[in-house]
């Protein structure tokens, strides 16, 4: 049996290849070169991809240029949303580079819009709305004006705004710089998928804010078509913020759980220490994202949450004040007004107390459960110090060091307003009001005949004192 040991087309002498010409054979014509047919390498199996990549597919390959900046393609609906209000003036250069300038088209633009709606505000000073009179007390009906005047409070989150768009100019970039670090250590895009959920908020909030607006002046006030276009803005404002925070909180959540699920199947299949070093510069920048998100929106949100509590506990006091006269039709505004400002505080708090877990929770799970006894030296080196990096690196999310904003702020916020309507309550029962202070009208007669005869008494009293004392004195003078 014989093998095929030689090439009868080439030579057995091994002769360098140049620019990726095969050699020529001495007895062909130097006119006719013999090119190697080289096959393309096989593509390696790849998991396909995500469908919840943003980027268009093409060749079973994600374009790098087209999946820069995933996280704000991801919230675009609002982000644009904001920028049409006139709230949030990024400069977008190119992809992933965000800024904020002063001079820049859509600062003017802002500018327009906010002293526009500030005209319409001071109008609406000029000329307030009527709150519909009954005879339920004076007390109960100033707490619902100053109800309506408190809803014209969030025109001050415009400027504060304004002042924190740098800030939030600059967490986009960490972002895009993220996205970049996740490719190069995974090789595929992020895979984030809450476009739905962005265009979704976009599009149901400004409709309901639109419905509850016309909701509470129709059963509380009469009011003018002119008036009712600020309070429709500042209460699409309000519920859009509310969105805005719940996707950036949502976003941390999802790429918090797609790195530890990462991290997990990298140790599963290999263990280099050079690996866990990796994912651990990595989860570092989203810890960093997570603070610096906090930091970004301090001041918008502390006036959100402070607004929010106004509002909850003026509406429940409006219900309770006459609850024992049972419910009315203004009533129906109130509640209404309540239930939603109840619903976004919840929800703000509760989506940054779930974005701080997955943060830090999840990935302490994940790295206790790693098995060391087969690891080198150096991978249960890192592990360690990847365990360190999550005890010593906080990932709650704070509003500038005042307060963590997690469900704990919200069970405080909660408690407080229950103190703060036991006082107005007990407001409304020291002060009486004037249609319990009249008596009915059978009992007129009685009265009016009771009060003339203690006035008679008395004057009769009076008459006879003075003349008692006049005969003391001429007695003592004698």
């Amino acid at each position: 049996m014989s093998f095929f040991t030689t090439n009868s087309l080439f030579q057995t002498t091994t002769v360098p290849i140049p620019n990726g010409f095969a050699a020529q054979i001495k007895d062909k014509p130097k006119t006719n070169p013999i090119f190697l047919d080289v096959t393309p390498a096989r593509t390696p199996y790849m998991k396909p991809p995500s469908p919840n990549a943003v980027a268009p597919m093409r060749n079973n390959l994600i374009n790098p240029r087209l999946t820069k900046d995933i996280v704000y393609e991801n919230i675009k609906p609002v982000y644009s949303l904001l920028r049409i209000m006139g709230v949030l003036p990024i400069t977008r250069t190119s992809p992933g580079v965000n800024e904020f300038q002063i001079a820049s088209p859509s600062m003017v633009y802002s500018g327009v819009v906010f002293f526009t709606m500030l005209s319409y505000v001071l109008y609406l000073s000029l000329h307030k709305v009527q709150i519909l009179r009954t005879a339920e007390g004076k007390f109960e009906e100033a707490v619902i004006e100053y109800l309506f005047t408190v809803y014209l409070f969030p025109m001050v989150v415009v400027p504060i705004m304004w002042y924190e768009t740098r800030k939030i100019a600059e967490v986009l970039n960490e972002w895009a710089n993220f996205e970049s670090a996740y490719k190069q250590l995974s090789g595929r895009a992020l895979p984030v998928s809450l476009y739905k959920k962005a265009l979704a908020i976009a599009i149901v909030i400004p409709v309901l804010s639109l419905t509850s607006v016309v909701i509470t002046h129709i059963t509380m006030v009469h009011f003018k078509p002119m008036q009712l276009i600020p309070y429709v803005f500042l209460e699409i404002l309000t519920y859009i913020l509310g969105g805005y925070w719940y996707l950036l909180c949502e976003m941390l959540s999802v790429c918090a759980n797609v790195l530890a699920e990462d991290f997990h199947q990298a140790l599963r299949n290999i263990g280099p220490a050079k690996k866990v070093s990796d994912y651990r510069a990595l989860w570092l920048r989203l810890s960093k994202i997570a603070r610096n998100t906090g930091i970004a929106n301090c001041y918008t949100f502390t006036f959100v949450n402070l607004y929010l509590f106004l509002i909850i506990t003026l509406s429940i006091y409006g219900l309770l004040s006459q609850i024992s006269e049972g419910f009315g039709i203004k009533d129906i505004g109130l509640a209404l007004t309540a239930c939603c400002s109840i619903l976004l505080l919840f929800f703000i708090c509760d989506e940054a107390h779930y974005a701080s877990h997955n943060v830090r929770t999840n990935f302490q799970k994940k790295l206790l459960m790693v098995e060391l006894s087969w690891m080198n030296t150096d991978a249960q080196t890192e592990v360690n110090m990847f365990l360190r990096a999550t005890e010593m690196n906080p990932s709650q999310i704070s509003l500038g060091g005042f307060f963590d904003v997690n469900r704990t702020l919200f069970k405080s916020l909660m408690a407080t307003m229950v103190t703060y309507l036991v006082v107005l309550l007990q407001f409304q029962i020291i002060i009486p009001d004037e249609s319990q202070n009249q008596e009915p009208m059978e009992e007129e007669p009685v009265a009016n005949y009771t009060a003339s005869t203690t006035e008679a008494l008395t004057t009769t009293t009076t008459a006879i004192t003075t003349i008692l004392t006049t005969l003391a004195k001429k007695k003592k003078k004698h």
